[in-house]
């Protein structure tokens, strides 16, 4: 049993570590989506670090990173978006 849960907690560190290697790819994309961005259009390192980003990680990523606010005790915010 205690193999299993250190198989598992190891497998989620794994995820983990593999999330935050691609999620750090994708900063790339940074200036086209910051306030003030002059070409908003996607140039091919962003596209690629994109391609290269599992789809859990950033939908993981975004989820979480809506929850900050109500975990810091600040108001819920919406930003209207729906994809």
């Amino acid at each position: 049993m205690f193999l299993a849960m250190m198989a598992l907690e190891t497998g989620t560190t794994v995820r983990a570590q593999v999330c935050n290697d691609q999620l750090s790819n994708v900063q790339v994309c940074a200036p086209l989506v910051l306030p003030g961005a002059v070409n908003p259009s996607p140039n091919s390192n962003c596209c690629t670090a994109l391609q290269a980003t599992n789809k859990d990680c950033l939908c993981n990523a975004l989820r979480a990173a809506t929850t900050l606010a109500s975990q810091c005790n600040l108001p819920s915010f919406d930003c209207g978006i729906s994809a």
